[in-house]
């Protein structure tokens, strides 16, 4: 793939944007036949090479050795403990999401290329708060997303201090520990699936998730920008570790994956470069085309729930005259007017 065209891909409509050099493609792991050897080599890359999951884990790992007490300090609710944990958190995504934005939008270090909107800068204006598309996004992600993330993180640490809540140690089962390392991503996209389509339901849409869909281009700060009622929703999946038994590094790992991981894949780049290097996976762009054009693209390419129920759009011209044909159709019969 080159890194000096913005213009190579198969979308068409949008000049001057970067474009995924093919058509999207999800998992192998749910392929007919079954192709062993790719999807062990996809699951393991994720986790022993340089990704942002790779990242995440040895984030929670520091931090679950360094960084946390003994679980037995977390039995009684106390800002002593509660208020160290949500300072960490918005160090954790200030320093994120912050460095991505420098990096990208404030020094330019890549300048535009693999970006996949042409604009050169987030938007200002009267539907964000402060008039202002980066401030307002920071605001959502600190004020709301932070406070509900830890809100989780707390409620988990409190729960397992008191025996309330099952744990497997790594030592006696760690097997369990890979086994779930494997199961993350399929949980978070399934799970990221159903809530995004209920999110997508007009009522939903039009009084909580339009604050997040205001972002059509989309920067590092956009993605944990919410209405706190989408946060309570979107960070919800950690609850199964509230249910099944696992290790805290693993819930930690979830809720940086689902709490930080947005600061990557809404990046709106497609690859982190050095030079003219890729260094590492940026931006997610089966997602960027959800912000481009809402209605396709709710899930991930984890597991492929957007193919099985109709709403995937792959990047291709092809998708995008369905896609703008269905829209006309539901704007159609929104007003009352019989299909053409």
């Amino acid at each position: 793939m080159s890194t000096t065209s913005n213009r190579s891909g198969p979308v068409t409509d949008a000049p001057g944007h970067w474009n995924h050099a093919g058509p999207v493609e999800f998992s192998p792991l749910f392929d007919w036949p079954p192709a062993p050897r790719t999807v062990l080599r996809v699951l393991t890359r994720r986790w022993i090479t340089l990704t942002r999951s790779f990242l995440f884990l040895l984030l929670a790992i520091g931090i679950y050795h360094v960084l946390l007490p003994e679980l037995s300090a977390f039995s009684q609710l106390s800002l002593a403990w509660i208020g160290p944990l949500y300072l960490r958190n918005v160090i954790l995504l200030t320093v994120v999401a912050g460095s991505l934005h420098l990096y990208l939008f404030t020094f330019g270090g890549q300048g535009r290329q693999l970006k996949f909107d042409a604009r050169a800068s987030p938007g200002t204006g009267p539907r964000f708060a402060f008039r202002d598309q980066v401030h307002d996004n920071m605001f959502w992600s600190l004020a709301s997303g932070v406070t509900v993330w830890s809100a989780y993180e707390v409620l988990y640490l409190w729960g397992a201090a008191n025996g309330v809540l099952p744990m497997l140690g790594f030592t006696e089962h760690p097997i369990a520990f890979v086994v779930w390392l494997a199961l993350l991503p399929l949980l978070f996209s399934s799970h990221f699936y159903l809530i995004h389509r209920l999110l997508h339901w007009p009522p939903m849409f039009r009084y909580v998730h339009r604050l997040h869909h205001r972002n059509v281009h989309v920067g590092p700060w956009s993605g944990m920008s919410m209405h706190p009622a989408e946060h309570v929703l979107y960070l919800s999946s950690v609850l199964v570790h509230f249910v099944i038994p696992s290790h805290p590094v693993i819930v930690l790992l979830h809720l940086y994956s689902r709490a930080l991981g947005p600061a990557f894949s809404h990046a709106g780049f497609e690859k982190l470069l050095a030079g003219d290097r890729e260094v590492m996976d940026a931006a997610d762009f089966h997602h960027q085309l959800h912000h481009r054009y809402f209605e396709c693209n709710y899930g991930n390419v984890d597991v492929p729930w957007d193919r099985w129920f109709g709403s995937h759009h792959d990047g291709s011209d092809e998708a995008t005259a369905r896609m703008r044909e269905r829209q006309r159709r539901l704007q159609r019969q929104r007003r009352g007017q019989p299909a053409a």
